[in-house]
């Protein structure tokens, strides 16, 4: 969808919003080659752009993923990846364009109030209250995307009591530039946490970032201390929510991932592990080579299911059915907004009974460029 949308803009727009760079998941030794070898084998009929390169193949498109002094490295390698598509936002930028597409619609008001607080929101028969400074706003349908704190605005409205938050901060680091696009490692399906990656900042032109280190935080805003306090009421320590961690905590690999993320955090010490975690990348980096990427990263609030007993991976929402829903979305949703933006339109279309020209929208949204 945000290819669609962006190739849609004038050149020099689309040019500052989506960038083209080769993508790839690297499988390092013979175990993690033959599950990628699996996988291509799963999904190559759906996805035509696709390709298994062999260690040859990487070596020209990521030089420094396969030779360290002028020889390749001895470990098995293969790789999943694509080549020549948009796999890359500058989502400041995205949003901005997304604000001016609104605004300048001429048949509708459309009010943007940024760095306005909500301070409440309050059912009032079919509609609802929204109170801001000086101001009070009603709406007959209401979508709250604020990370975590769609959490706390649901709790309040005694809604989805039966969840729980995990923040968990990433954090990154900066090499000058070794990879020309970006690359990824196996994912260990029993962490609810992304695998190190390494892959172009488009804002910090001439760099390669890699992490993310993965650190629970009892904040819902990264470095904003104030919001410790509505961590807290979110969280709703009880047993139930004290077993899920415990159960967690008891799977090896996932206790082995905590501590080694809190040794992240540990100057001196810090650097030295993540090179360890890197070189699976770029085998010839040197602990000179990373800079901690300082205001790089937030927090990604995972939930927890009281209920189920257990921690929900990816993205989550809370839909009461009654006019208003909480998007509760970790990082992986920006690449995924429109594609919520769309289920949202959906709810809305249904409780308002309004029309929605869905043989326009994924005209607009779904048909590939030729």
């Amino acid at each position: 969808m945000l290819p669609r949308y962006a190739c849609q803009l004038p050149a020099a727009q689309r040019d500052q919003i989506i960038y083209p760079y080769s993508k790839m998941v690297l499988g390092v030794g013979a175990p993690e080659c033959e599950f990628l070898r699996q996988r291509y084998e799963t999904f190559k009929p759906h996805f035509s752009g696709m390709q298994l390169l062999e260690k040859a193949q990487i070596a020209e498109a990521e030089p420094n993923v396969v030779q360290v002094n002028g020889q390749d490295r001895p470990e098995e390698l293969v790789a999943i990846a694509i080549m020549d598509e948009y796999t890359a936002v500058n989502y400041g930028a995205l949003a901005q364009s997304f604000v001016d597409q609104a605004l300048a619609v001429t048949d509708k008001t459309v009010d943007l109030k940024l760095g306005t607080p909500v301070q409440t929101i309050e059912p009032v028969g079919t509609n609802y209250r929204i109170t801001i400074p000086e101001e009070t706003l009603t709406a007959r349908f209401v979508v709250v995307s604020a990370g975590g704190h769609s959490l706390l605005f649901a709790h309040r409205m005694e809604i989805g009591l039966n969840y729980s938050c995990l923040p968990i901060a990433g954090n990154f680091y900066f090499t000058n530039q070794v990879l020309n696009g970006k690359v990824y490692t196996v994912q260990n399906d029993k962490l609810p946490f992304a695998a190190i990656h390494g892959d172009p900042d488009v804002t910090v032109p001439g760099k390669t970032r890699f992490g993310p280190t993965a650190l629970p935080l009892p904040l819902l805003e990264r470095h904003n201390p104030q919001t410790f306090w509505d961590y807290l009421e979110v969280l709703k320590l009880d047993q139930t929510v004290a077993s899920v961690l415990w159960d967690l905590f008891k799977v090896r690999d996932i206790r082995n991932y905590i501590f080694r993320n809190f040794a992240f955090e540990m100057p001196i010490l810090n650097r030295r592990l993540f090179l360890q975690d890197a070189r699976k990348i770029v085998p010839s980096m040197q602990l000179e080579d990373l800079k901690f990427a300082h205001g790089v990263g937030g927090i990604r609030p995972q939930l927890i299911d009281r209920a189920e007993h257990q921690l929900i991976l990816g993205q989550a929402e809370i839909d009461p059915g009654n006019g208003i829903c909480f998007n509760i979305t970790p990082s992986p949703g920006a690449t995924t907004c429109l594609g919520n933006a769309e289920q949202d339109v959906l709810r809305i279309q249904r409780h308002l009974g309004c029309n929605f020209d869905r043989t326009w929208f994924e005209s607009e949204t779904l048909v590939s460029q030729g």
